[in-house]
């Protein structure tokens, strides 16, 4: 890559003590940016490389553009390691459990009298306060803040379909580190940073929580939430094919009964309007889904597209390793994996310059720069010392 082309955080080092996907989140958004991020990893490896079920693409997910060392931090010659190779860093980032990181002197307050312009992030379950020292995960959070509720049907709640707490967490972490890195020009100091699970949980459903305090009334779930619009739902058509459509204004729901080529809809003085429409929203919904069981998905996507109507088909994730979208527009691209073959994978969703932040290094092996990056801090140590 050329100096014209340097990514933005080209120059800043970064020290990644995480595991499982909020702490890596937050090391592969800097990695993608431009930032050294080196993962620590216990002898055994980071436990996401050999996970099962939902957990089996966590690794190649949130670790990418990273080099990873192996340091064993509970034996003496790893933590000095360790402790060194921090403060040759300006950030570090950490998810473990509360107060591990103080017991072997990793902790912020301990490194920052060493290390006066370290970023230190930590990614913990919840912010200091009565819940400070519970174990939290994602699902814990997003049952006790809301989002499960709003998630399910009334009396079932449910789990967002992926990991949207840990990965936003993630996020966030990342915003305050570039932050602190801008007042670090300023100041020359370096801060503790705190990233959470159940505040973020509560960042998600802040605009339900002020429905609440404006109605006075406890928000319905959204699968039995009252809508504003009188098409705005999920149909299923010819051959059981599932499609979402919505006609949210007066011109689309009649771009829709044009499209569907039923006059007899438009002529209807009970459904002139979009508050008639919504006041017999369930008879209208039953009429449309009568009509709509005699339509090809295919045929009648194309003319949706066409007359610029919302519209989804109802996709699983495997169907989006083909989505054109993706593909052509250079959203995923391939990634060589530890392995030595290679997996598509989905980058950043930003265009910066007209660029999409791509893959830059293969995905490591277990330690597979340990002895570069060891090498490298000792010849910076020797340099430190002749001069």
């Amino acid at each position: 890559m050329s100096d014209t082309q340097k990514l933005p955080l080209a120059g800043i080092r970064v020290i990644e003590f995480s595991h499982m996907v909020m702490g890596p989140t937050c090391g592969m958004i800097l990695a993608d940016l431009g930032a050294e991020v080196i993962k620590v990893e216990p002898p055994s490896g980071d436990k996401t490389r050999t996970m099962s079920g939902v957990g089996l693409g966590f690794f190649r997910t949130f670790n990418r553009n990273k080099k990873s060392i192996v340091l064993d931090i509970q034996t003496p010659q790893g933590l000095a390691s360790a402790k060194e190779l921090i403060c040759d860093c300006d950030v570090m980032i950490e998810n473990f459990r509360p107060g591990l990181m103080a017991r072997l002197g990793l902790d912020y307050a301990t490194l920052s009298q060493a290390c006066p312009g370290l970023i230190y992030v930590s990614h913990k379950g919840f912010l200091p306060g009565p819940y400070e020292n519970r174990l939290a995960l994602d699902e814990v959070v997003q049952m006790m803040g809301g989002l499960a509720y709003m998630t399910g049907p009334p009396g079932r709640p449910l789990r967002a379909g992926a990991s949207v707490n840990d990965i936003m967490g993630g996020m966030f972490g990342a915003i305050a580190v570039l932050a602190a890195l801008w007042e670090r020009r300023a100041t020359g100091k370096g801060q503790e940073i705190q990233s959470a699970l159940f505040e973020n949980c509560a960042f998600l459903v802040a605009s339900h929580m002020q429905q609440a305090a404006m109605s006075g009334e406890a928000p319905p779930p959204m699968p039995a939430r009252s809508s504003p619009w009188s098409v705005y739902d999920v149909f299923t058509l010819a051959e059981g094919r599932q499609l979402f459509i919505g006609a949210v204004s007066d011109k689309q729901w009649n771009q829709l009964c044009a499209v569907l080529e039923r006059q007899d809809l438009l002529d209807d003085p009970s459904l002139r309007t979009n508050d008639q429409r919504v006041a017999i929203r369930p008879q209208v919904l039953e009429r449309l889904g009568a009509i709509l069981r005699e339509h090809d998905i295919v045929e009648l996507s194309a003319k949706l597209e066409k007359a610029g109507l919302p519209y989804a088909p109802i996709a699983s994730p495997d169907q989006l390793l083909e989505d054109r979208h993706l593909r052509e527009s250079g959203g995923m691209v391939p990634m060589q994996t530890a392995e030595g073959g290679t997996t598509d994978v989905v980058l950043m969703p930003v265009l910066m310059d007209g660029r999409r932040l791509g893959v830059q290094r293969p995905l490591p092996k277990i330690g597979e720069h340990t002895d570069e990056v060891l090498a490298a801090l000792a010849a910076r140590r020797d340099e430190r010392q002749v001069s």
